[in-house]
């Protein structure tokens, strides 16, 4: 069995208030997989995301990076976080140059790396999101949309080989949303390994490799995203129910309307599907 990318152990957190942030969670991420992490406000998913760069250090507990420790000195910190890139909920939090490009140069250049390379990664990654024509435009005049990509492409710059999204489709409507889909399964087919926080059961269903549910602290379920149909009770204790795609493959496929059984994910490849059977 591969040694996970990412590895948290049994991790207890709490903050200065003594409320827990943590309270004995495990999760592990493979290497090149997409993995959505699923839970209520409060049930600990930024609280854990600040762990997987080292923001914030377990009390108890432990946290691994290509199955070694995180070491939570200047130096191993430093090599951690070009690692694993986290970009937060809010862009806002994360932009603070005036520019585009000046954003996004802004990791590299802390990195010691001559002005050509920089360079050269910032026009990568604004390639990537979609964003190399605006490298100039000021970043108070973007819509909060360009302004998640920026901050996106920011972490691209380092060269991570984990990107680590806090809720990222939160505030879009439903154009920019698939354009964000657009960039990450990019990222992904050019081996990005992608963890993201999402309340979206549906978008999870039809996007992840691995589905992971969150709950007081802790992970308290991780499967491949084909076998959510055998997680409705745990998806119940959290407050979601299964997709609906889910409900009506079970009813065509109790009517003899739909063969195989590999299972479907989204509604338009199931009327996909379909359609291929009724030629």
């Amino acid at each position: 069995m591969s040694v996970p990318l990412l590895q948290l152990e049994d991790v207890h957190y709490r903050y200065p208030d003594g409320s827990a942030g943590l309270a004995g969670c495990s999760l592990g991420v493979s290497r090149g997989s997409r993995n959505a992490l699923i839970g209520a406000n409060g049930s600990g998913k930024t609280t854990l995301f600040q762990h997987c760069n080292g923001l914030l250090r377990p009390a108890a507990g432990r946290v691994h990076y290509a199955g070694a420790p995180v070491d939570y000195g200047r130096t191993g910190l430093r090599a951690l976080r070009s690692k694993v890139g986290l970009v937060f909920q809010n862009p806002d939090r994360q932009l603070f140059s005036a520019s585009v490009r000046e954003d996004v140069s802004f990791g590299p250049l802390n990195l010691g790396l001559s002005d050509a390379t920089v360079a050269a990664r910032v026009e990568a990654a604004l390639q990537a999101v979609g964003m190399d024509d605006l490298a100039h435009k000021p970043v108070q005049n973007l819509s909060f949309g360009q302004k998640k990509r920026v901050c996106i492409a920011g972490v691209l710059a380092m060269e991570p080989e984990l990107l680590v999204l806090d809720e990222p489709m939160a505030g879009l409507d439903q154009a920019m949303q698939e354009e964000l889909l657009a960039v990450l399964d990019g990222l992904h087919r050019r081996g990005m390994t992608i963890l993201l926080a999402t309340h979206d059961i549906h978008f999870a269903y039809r996007w992840a490799d691995r589905i992971h549910l969150m709950a007081a602290g802790r992970c308290c379920a991780s499967f491949d995203a084909p076998a959510l149909a055998g997680h409705e009770a745990e998806l119940a204790a959290i407050g979601l129910r299964l997709p609906s795609v889910i409900g009506l493959e079970r009813q065509l496929r109790q009517r003899g309307l739909l063969r195989g059984d590999t299972p479907i994910h989204s509604c338009s490849a199931l009327l996909a599907q379909l359609q291929q059977e009724d030629c």
